[in-house]
């Protein structure tokens, strides 16, 4: 860019993006270069432009009013560009580029990690990017193309394609169902260790659904136990050293309850409102997917067909 010259539409596509990702590394990383050339290059667009665009809060990167109107401005132009030229490599023959996935930590390693060399064998062209996290992750804001989730309603605003369903269960080690008792209902297990995943709040309620039953019951149950998590891994550890009654999602527990290490507890009830009833692949926005992305969704969709059967 020269002194006198208008501003480079790279400079100013990377003004939106870093609009997204409120954050000079994350920009930097979502572009593939330095945050110093991040920097470098907002300052010569700023001096360009005259006047301030962006401003730095304690927590992350804003824009000034002109840095927004500039974004609101030029951000629609980009991302058609963005879906044009995906369009036009997509026609480019084998399916190619780098794939950005997050997924929670338990269900990336369980039910997402074995699909994928398959997939990377049947699509040498394709890299993947494979982030697993169990916080809350902007999809946009950090640039990932695609999130696996297990949910109960996806987000209206994203594309949400079903994976397949999964469901909830409580399990136990056969050594602690000896020596504390098998509970035949869930008023029951106020007098169990239990082992919950880690909420917000202080208190823990289960409530679980009776299944087959001609009316709907449904029984909450205040519990309590030795450990809570955010992470079913670690719960699932718990249980098989006889520490209690965990709550797992089936993908986490089913192995082990092939092997008989881990028994399932109230089988005739459904436990509600934790790790959802289908696993999705999500993607912000409702534009259509670049080759690579649809491709990967795909693959997923049929590797986790059959769910997660117990037998």
């Amino acid at each position: 860019m020269t002194s006198s010259g208008p501003p480079v539409f790279a400079d100013l596509h990377l003004l939106t993006v870093l609009a997204e990702t409120r954050s000079y590394t994350q920009a930097a990383r979502r572009l593939g270069v330095s945050k110093a050339s991040v920097s470098a290059r907002i300052a010569e667009l700023e001096r360009q432009a005259g006047l301030p665009l962006v401003h730095r809060t304690t927590r992350s990167v804003g824009l000034t009013q002109a840095g927004q109107q500039l974004v609101d401005d030029t951000g629609a132009a980009f991302e058609r560009i963005a879906q044009s030229f995906t369009a036009v490599r997509d026609q480019a023959g084998a399916p190619r580029g780098l794939v950005r996935v997050t997924a929670p930590v338990a269900l990336g390693r369980q039910a997402v990690a074995p699909a994928l060399p398959e997939f990377l064998v049947r699509y040498p062209e394709i890299r993947l990017d494979l982030d697993l996290n169990d916080r809350f992750v902007n999809l946009a804001q950090e640039g990932f193309d695609v999130a696996i989730r297990h949910t109960q309603s996806p987000p209206e605003s994203y594309v949400a394609w079903p994976l397949c369903a999964t469901r909830s269960l409580l399990v136990a080690s056969r050594e602690y169902l000896i020596r504390r008792g098998v509970p035949a209902h869930p008023s029951e297990l106020s007098g169990h260790e239990c082992l919950s995943y880690l909420r917000a709040t202080a208190g823990q309620s289960w409530v679980l659904e009776r299944e087959g039953g001609r009316r709907p019951e449904r029984v909450a149950v205040n519990v309590a136990g030795p450990i809570r998590a955010n992470n079913s891994e670690v719960l699932r550890h718990a249980a098989l050293g006889g520490l209690g009654i965990g709550l797992l999602p089936d993908f986490s527990a089913i192995e082990h309850l092939r092997s008989g290490e881990l028994v399932q507890v109230l089988p005739g009830w459904r436990p509600l409102g934790f790790f959802g009833d289908r696993i999705y692949a999500l993607r912000p926005g409702a534009a259509r997917p670049p080759r690579a992305v649809q491709c990967l969704v795909d693959h997923l969709r049929a590797s986790l067909a059959g769910g997660f059967p117990q037998s």
